[in-house]
């Protein structure tokens, strides 16, 4: 006797030869996919630790559309590297990790001993800053290449000051310009 599926049925034979169509189990919310990867990312970053032998606490936590993974405690400093080198590494590692494991694309962030989030604060500052000076002047404020993730966190920072900002050059010398009102 043969099954069959549907999107939104499964066809089940019991052991008296009685077929009935049970629901389809619903695809997992956002959340649920995110605190999935959260899990796996988690799970990875601990076996890392234990290899290199290494105690730290793992934070978990879904920020907007994105699972964060925080790992603290002790002197993680080496894991952090020059300007976030290592973590950025670790973070790719990881978001491979969960690629393996879920079969999706993961845009999980890592932080390591806070250094992400002392970085989003300083880049909140100097977009705050940007903003205020091009206000002032009335003349557009360029700052230093940055990645991506930094641009944005300058672009958000400059919109919540009430003006615009743009990305100008190309990669890896790209930099937020802000405009005067």
């Amino acid at each position: 006797m043969s099954e069959t599926k549907s999107e939104t049925s499964e066809t089940v034979t019991s052991e008296e030869g009685v077929t009935a169509a049970e629901p389809a189990s619903p695809a997992p919310s956002l959340a649920e996919r995110l605190e999935r990867e959260g899990d796996v990312a988690a799970d990875y970053i601990e076996e890392l630790l234990d290899i290199v032998d290494i105690d730290g606490d793992i934070d978990m936590d879904v920020e907007g559309e994105r699972a964060m993974v925080s790992l603290v405690g002790g002197n993680l400093d080496h894991l952090v590297g020059v300007e976030g080198a290592v973590v950025d590494a670790l973070q790719e590692l990881t978001r491979l990790a969960v690629l393996r494991e879920t079969g999706e694309r993961s845009r999980l962030m890592l932080d390591i001993a806070g250094w992400r989030q002392g970085k989003r604060e300083a880049l909140t500052v100097a977009g705050s800053t940007a903003a205020t000076t091009a206000k002032e002047s009335g003349e557009p404020v360029s700052l230093e290449p940055m990645t991506p993730f930094e641009r944005k966190i300058v672009h958000d920072a400059v919109a919540a000051a009430g003006l615009t900002s743009e990305s100008e050059g190309q990669e890896p010398n790209r930099y937020v310009v802000v405009l005067p009102s």
